[in-house]
């Protein structure tokens, strides 16, 4: 069956920085837009990047532009959501979505992850 496990999460200093990485199974990894979003208590799951079925073309909200940059390795069916200079807003759930059009919204996207932890401490 379809899996999206999302894995790295932990609790990192601001400033830092963390590697997530989304293992998917179950579906042709290659033929899907691979997503990115993130929820934090009390607030609605919002849009973090997205990066298309090669990896030619990548995507992200303003918030984090220039800070987190999202690469995919088709040969290992993962997708990897690297983040610089942590701030402790950038403290949610993060999951990684599978779509078969890119999109910076939830509806389009088919598959979700259970999500993993970030927190960024002051």
């Amino acid at each position: 069956q379809v899996q999206l496990v999302e894995s790295g999460g932990r609790l990192v200093q601001a400033g830092g920085s963390l590697r997530l990485s989304c293992a998917a199974s179950g579906f042709t990894f290659s033929s899907y837009v691979m997503g990115w979003f993130r929820q934090a208590p009390g607030k609605e799951r919002e849009f973090v990047g997205f990066i298309t079925w090669s990896g030619a073309r990548t995507v992200y909200a303003d918030s984090v532009k220039g800070r987190f940059t999202i690469s995919r390795d088709n040969a290992k069916n993962t997708v990897y959501l690297q983040m610089n200079s942590l701030k402790p807003e950038d403290t949610a759930v993060y999951y990684c979505a599978a779509g078969r059009q890119f999109a910076v919204t939830i509806t389009p996207y088919d598959y979700w992850g259970q999500g993993t932890q970030v927190t960024v401490s002051s």
